[in-house]
Parts: C-alpha cells; sequence; structure tokens
C-alpha cells in the first residue's frame, strides 16, 4: 500500500482513544466558530463503562490512517431501541448508524463511511443513518446552515465541506433538525402575553420551578412526561433510565431551579421546560482542557453563571393534550417565567431552541409566534446497502 492511501483500522486501546478523540482539535484549529470539547467529557462519550446509552447499544470506532498519520474517525453503531420501533417513524429492524465522523478530505470520508456500512452489513443491517454521536438524543445531523457562529451547549459544528462527501458516498437526506434563536430581552408580541395572563388566572395551572434537592425524583417525572410527549416523533427511542442518570450526573451542575419548570394540571405533571445556560461560551477559551487552571475557572463560572445565551435542549406537554390550546399555553406560560428569570438573573440576552424536527407542526409554530428565527439547520442522511 502506498504512502497516499487511506487505511482504516477499528480502535483497539488507549493510544488509539486518545488520537480518535484527538483529531477534532487539528482540523478545526482555524475555524473560530467551533467550540473545543472537554477531552474528558469526549472520553465518557465513548465509554460504554460511562454512558448509559450502551446499556442497550452496541459500537465500533473506526480511525483512518494515511501513511501512519490518523486523517480521519468515525463511529459504527446499532441501538436495540431503535430497532423495535416502527419503521413509519424512521428507524425499526434492520437500521444502523454512523457517527462522530472527521476527515482531512473527501476520500478519507467515503473510506469512513465504507467501513462503517461494512461493519453494519456485518451485524445484519440493512440500513445507515448518520451522522448520530453516539444517541439520536445527543448530536444528531450534519450542520448544514448555521457555520458562521458557534454552537451551544450540546450542540454539534461540523465542517461545511461534509455535505458534498456525504451525499457523493451515496447518501440522501432523511430529516431536518432546526434550531431557533431569539432576542430574549424583548416581551412576547400581545397575544402570547395575553394567553399567559389568562393560564395565570386558571386555578387548575401550576408552573412551578423543579426542586433540586429532589433531583432523581424530578428528573423521573421529566423522563415520564418526555417519554410520553416524543413518543410519535420520527426517530423516537425511548431515553431509559441508565442514560438519564449518566446525563444527570454530567448536568447536574448546569441544573438551576428558575430555569427548569414542570407544569402541573389540576396537580398532575403534564408538561416540563429544560433550559440551559451556555456552558460554550467559558469553555470555548480552554481548548478542551481542564489544566491548569480551567477547572477553577469552570468552577467559579457555575457557581454564579452570566451567559448571553440560554439553550431550551428540552420540553414536552403529554399526548393527550397536545391537540388542545391548554399544550400551547402551557408551552408559553413556561417559555415566559423561564425568559423573565433568565435575563433578570443570569444576564442572558439571547435564546436558543432546539433541536426542533422540521415536521413539528406545534413546536414550530410556538417558534414563530414568539418570534424567533432559524439559526441553524442539521440534516441526517440514510443509505440502503
Amino acid at each position: 500500500m502506498s504512502d497516499t492511501q487511506v487505511k482504516v483500522r477499528p480502535v483497539l486501546n488507549g493510544t488509539d482513544r486518545k488520537a480518535f478523540i484527538a483529531l477534532p482539535y487539528r482540523l478545526y484549529a482555524n475555524d473560530p466558530h467551533w467550540v473545543p470539547p472537554l477531552k474528558t467529557e469526549v472520553a465518557a462519550t465513548i465509554d460504554p463503562k460511562k454512558n448509559g446509552w450502551f446499556s442497550h447499544a452496541e459500537g465500533q470506532l473506526f480511525l483512518a490512517e494515511r501513511g501512519g498519520r490518523v486523517v480521519g474517525r468515525i463511529s459504527a453503531h446499532i441501538d436495540t431501541l431503535a430497532l423495535t420501533m416502527p419503521a413509519d417513524k424512521g428507524f425499526g429492524p434492520g437500521v444502523g448508524f454512523w457517527g462522530m465522523i472527521e476527515a482531512e478530505d473527501e476520500a478519507t470520508a467515503t473510506a469512513l463511511i465504507a467501513q462503517a456500512e461494512h461493519w453494519l452489513r456485518d451485524k445484519g443491517m440493512t440500513r445507515a443513518i448518520g451522522p448520530v454521536a453516539l444517541s439520536i438524543w445527543e448530536e444528531p445531523g450534519l450542520l448544514i446552515q448555521g457555520h458562521d457562529h458557534s454552537p451551544t451547549v450540546l450542540m454539534g459544528h461540523h465542517l461545511p465541506q461534509y455535505r458534498g462527501w456525504i451525499e457523493g458516498a451515496g447518501y440522501a437526506p432523511v430529516k431536518q433538525l432546526v434550531t431557533y434563536e431569539l432576542d430574549i430581552t424583548k416581551d412576547f408580541p400581545p397575544i402570547v402575553q395575553r394567553i399567559v395572563a389568562a393560564g395565570e388566572k386558571n386555578e387548575r395551572i401550576r408552573i412551578r420551578r423543579v426542586n433540586k434537592a429532589k433531583f432523581a425524583d424530578e428528573a423521573a417525572i421529566i423522563l415520564r412526561i418526555l417519554n410520553d410527549a416524543w413518543s410519535d416523533n420520527w426517530g423516537f427511542v425511548p431515553l431509559t433510565r441508565p442514560e438519564v442518570d449518566d446525563v444527570g450526573k454530567k448536568l447536574k451542575p448546569l441544573v438551576f431551579e428558575d430555569l427548569i419548570r414542570i407544569a402541573e394540571l389540576d396537580g398532575e405533571p403534564v408538561a416540563f421546560m429544560i433550559t440551559l445556560p451556555d456552558m460554550n461560551e467559558p469553555l470555548k477559551p480552554m481548548g478542551g482542557s481542564l489544566l491548569p487552571f480551567n477547572w477553577l475557572k469552570l468552577l467559579l463560572w457555575l457557581r454564579a453563571p452570566k451567559a448571553r445565551t440560554m439553550r431550551v435542549p428540552l420540553m414536552g406537554v403529554v399526548k393527550r393534550l397536545q391537540a388542545s390550546r391548554m399544550a400551547s399555553q402551557l408551552a408559553f406560560m413556561m417559555i415566559e417565567y423561564i425568559r423573565r428569570d433568565a435575563v433578570a438573573k443570569f444576564g442572558a440576552s439571547r435564546g436558543e431552541i432546539g433541536w426542533v424536527l422540521d415536521d413539528n407542526q406545534g413546536m414550530n409554530a410556538i417558534a414563530t409566534t414568539i418570534d424567533s428565527k432559524i439559526n441553524r439547520v442539521y440534516q441526517m442522511y440514510e443509505r440502503t446497502f
């Protein structure tokens, strides 16, 4: 094999995993909008012992080398819960995934995708969807719009040329996910204010803050609502307790009672909204490491975070209410209450909602009503073998 050829091999040991984690720091070195993730967090994501997603999934990481130099990476994985989902909802029998793709050039990307497909075929899969890294709940899709600004916490960022490379490998778009941004220093339109005011007069409705002292109990309530609210969505895979436990450990420092609301109707929790201060803002200059003193800077920020942007990664209303006016009323009330506290207590001026499925009419309508605009678009691709 000549030095110009690409060789793709599995990640087998700790040295390989370090190389897998390190590659993006070189590829994105000149991208002013890339936010280097903490290397310890990436290591935990790919570690079956630290990521509860592996309780119902399996995968393999691969490195691409040219002349002994790492020039690309990819993951191939199977989610056993996705295999049990209805095929008309996006996944189902025979569906595997690939993700975490990074490559120096198109030849490398093509070789990586081919290797991921080979691994999936050997496992009996007949269709590949990507990029998904690793769980559908983490970083699904390829960024195709919004390269001109940095992502918020827990959002992906990709090189613009990846789109052409993936499509050149025979993949077709299957679903888009969007994020919305808005100025949260301004009051919402009068119609929203009237809806919120009417809800405040309804004795059946209670919008409460979460109680961080009862973190596990509150997480269980949100998990129950989430799995019900999202169950008819394209690409839905139930979020499991092991995943919630691991994500909870990671995100607990970002949980602030003023920024997470649970809505109760007649005393029953029926809706929730989670908002996170954008930790990417303090992380961006840290280069992916907490050493030597970045850990102290981050700790001080977490004690009293001031963030320009607040991200809403998840919200939901139980399915039985989704076709009712009550659903939008609860959503607007939670959004408004969190908006007020985000501005007054955290100094925020910008909100970001997402991701949102492009065909989620209810959520897209809410985003439009509060005068938000699409700022990032992520695209998922598929190919049948």
